[in-house]
């Protein structure tokens, strides 16, 4: 993006002064603006306190969760049901391996197999340090504190043991006193099971909820424990709840066609099978990092200060207000085919978990055309390292600025339309004084100056419509490159992630270099050329300082953009076109180097035949 200027401003110093000044200002509330809409989405602060589960809030509306009837003392005593001893049981299938442990009759592990963590190890979407504090997956949630403690730490009788394959099937049961439990769930050959759950007190159904507590196992950076949220869709309309957002211990009630939580690439989300019955509650903690056991946050994080990391942690509970849970749990990767293919009790699709920001209708159909790219050149990637999706970000980017290029061109055409008609417009100015904003004769000015160049065919803003164009393009780049699963760990030469910064910033300093030459060979005839030679080191610095700790993926289409706008602006300058656009920019840069009380005395015709 080599330039943002506006060709419609006029000839005197001020004026181009407060042009350039508004274009700055306008760019960088456009910077800002994203990077607080970003914050208050996926904001870093840490999470309010959540009631720890000996102070669990009581059920909505201050009742206690269901006790029996009155005359259910009458009610014979369950027979006790428990393991003798803690036993464990596998269930996998291609995508995942799930480890449950009949303690509480909940996950201990789930690994999702075509992923790995940083360290290069299989994926675990649990999370070991907050799960040990919060809860484990798939654990039961009520409104007692001692009920939802008990059930968790109770030794359920297992249907099987040891490793199962998928499609199965595997109860938990437990008994004992007034209190009997059931949980089923039900495996087949993708990334959603099926869960069945009940609890009865002396026969009476008891509002329990199944839980994902305590977020997700890929959190490994600070990045990655900003970005998560809760995820709730009613009635087919979806909310992304960010940090700030989610109350610990919170009740929603409606009719919820899924409800969960995720961060920047997984997902852990219910879909109950029956909407209108479903409530879900939400849960916000608080761990330190520095040391629960799956964290990567950097080593020189922790070393600056002995004081604890506080990070939030998000999750969910789902589960039917008659007290009998049936939902469906999808628990990987928020793939754009994947989400298509996970339908809802009411015909809805997973494909909104994956939310692009401010610019997601941009966003969305940016990737969808870098994933037909991939699609189209990953057969013929059979190297090592599949470097296909940076090369699919190569060949999209050349294939945008293709597409742009008339509208480039049609750009300078314009510019230089403008250009010939300054004189003119000059001239109009000075019949009317130069008149302030304020001032009644500044909208005659400008009806006279608009007729003018509605007569010769001048759009206002036909020379700044790349630049337009391009922007949004550039914000939807820069908030997609983090948010689809497809490119994080995806290599690209000496770039291990294009999720990721460039580790040895190759390409922001890179960035620089390819942005100075950008602006040097493209000509900006309505500029001022001191604020040209400013924006020419202003912009490369810009846009270096995005790309230095950003997605290295957002830096290589910004370079290769440049890269191709160079090599399309020196073939412009070549034509008869272009070269005009050189001359007007070079007369301009003569006349500021007239003395100024020679400026004051020439008229706009004296200048005019100097030119």
């Amino acid at each position: 993006m080599p330039e943002f200027r506006n060709p419609n401003q006029g000839g005197g110093g001020s004026q181009d002064s407060r042009s350039f000044l508004l274009m700055m200002l306008v760019m960088l509330g456009v910077i800002f603006g994203l990077q607080y809409w970003r914050s208050a989405h996926n904001p870093q602060t840490a999470s309010p306190d959540h009631q720890p589960a000996a102070a669990a809030p009581a059920e909505p509306g201050g009742a206690s969760s269901p006790t029996a009837p009155a005359g259910a003392g009458a009610v014979a005593a369950t027979p006790a049901l428990a393991a003798a001893a803690q036993t464990s049981t596998v269930v996998e299938n291609e995508l995942y391996r799930i480890t449950f442990s009949n303690r509480g009759g909940q996950v201990t592990s789930w690994i999702l197999k075509k992923y790995k963590d940083e360290a290069g190890h299989p994926l675990d979407l649990v999370h070991d340090g907050a799960a040990a504090l919060y809860g484990y997956p798939l654990s039961l949630y009520t409104y007692d504190a001692g009920l939802t403690n008990q059930l968790a730490n109770a030794l359920y009788v297992a249907s099987e043991t040891g490793t199962v394959e998928a499609p199965a099937s595997l109860t938990f049961k437990y008994a004992a006193g007034d209190l009997a439990v059931t949980k089923t769930f039900t495996f087949g050959s993708d990334y959603v099971i099926r869960a069945n759950t009940e609890v009865l007190r002396n026969g009476v159904p008891v509002r329990a909820l199944l839980a994902w507590p305590a977020g997700l196992g890929d959190m490994e950076t600070t990045m990655a424990y900003a970005g998560a949220q809760v995820d709730t869709n009613e009635d087919g309309k979806t909310d992304h709840l960010a940090i700030k957002k989610v109350i610990g211990g919170n009740t929603l009630s409606g009719s919820f066609d899924f409800a969960g939580t995720s961060d920047q690439y997984f997902a852990a989300v219910f879909l109950p099978s029956q909407p209108s019955d479903s409530t879900v509650v939400t849960f916000s903690h608080k761990i330190d990092v520095t040391k629960v056991k799956r964290s990567n946050i950097t080593g020189e994080t922790m070393s600056k200060s002995n004081k604890p990391l506080l990070l939030p942690v998000l999750g969910t509970a789902v589960g039917a207000l008659s007290g009998h849970t049936e939902t469906r749990i999808f628990v990987g990767p928020k793939d754009v085919s994947v989400l298509k293919s996970i339908h809802t009790a009411d015909g809805g699709t997973l494909e909104p978990l994956l939310d692009f920001g401010f610019f997601g209708f941009i966003g969305k159909y940016l990737f969808l055309g870098l994933r037909a790219v991939h699609a189209a050149i990953a057969p013929y990637d059979t190297g090592v390292h599949n470097y296909s999706w940076g090369w699919a970000i190569v060949l999209f980017t050349l294939l945008i600025y293709i597409v742009l290029l008339p509208l480039r061109v049609q750009g300078m055409k314009s510019a230089v339309k403008m250009q010939r008609l300054q004189p003119q417009i000059d001239a109009i100015k000075a019949k009317y004084n130069n008149p302030k904003a304020t001032d009644p004769k500044a909208a005659e000015m400008n009806a006279e100056v608009m007729a003018l160049q509605k007569a010769n065919g001048v759009s206002m803003l036909g020379g700044c419509i790349p630049s337009l164009i391009q922007l949004p393009l550039l914000f939807a780049f820069f908030t997609m490159m983090t948010k689809v699963v497809e490119l994080r760990q995806a290599h690209f030469f000496w770039l291990p992630n294009l999720a990721a910064a460039d580790p040895y910033h190759i390409l922001p300093i890179t960035m620089v270099i390819t942005s100075f030459l950008a602006q040097y060979y493209t000509p900006s005839p309505g500029v001022d050329p001191q604020q040209q030679k400013m924006m020419a080191f202003m912009m490369p610095a810009f846009s270096g300082w995005m790309t230095w700790n950003y997605a290295s993926g957002l830096a290589l289409y910004w370079n290769i953009g440049n890269l191709v706008m160079i090599a399309q602006q020196l073939a412009m300058n070549r034509t008869s076109l272009g070269r005009e656009m050189r001359e007007i920019a070079a007369q301009r840069a003569r006349r500021k180097t007239v003395p100024p009380k020679v400026l004051r005395a020439a008229s706009p015709k004296t200048l005019q035949g100097k030119k």
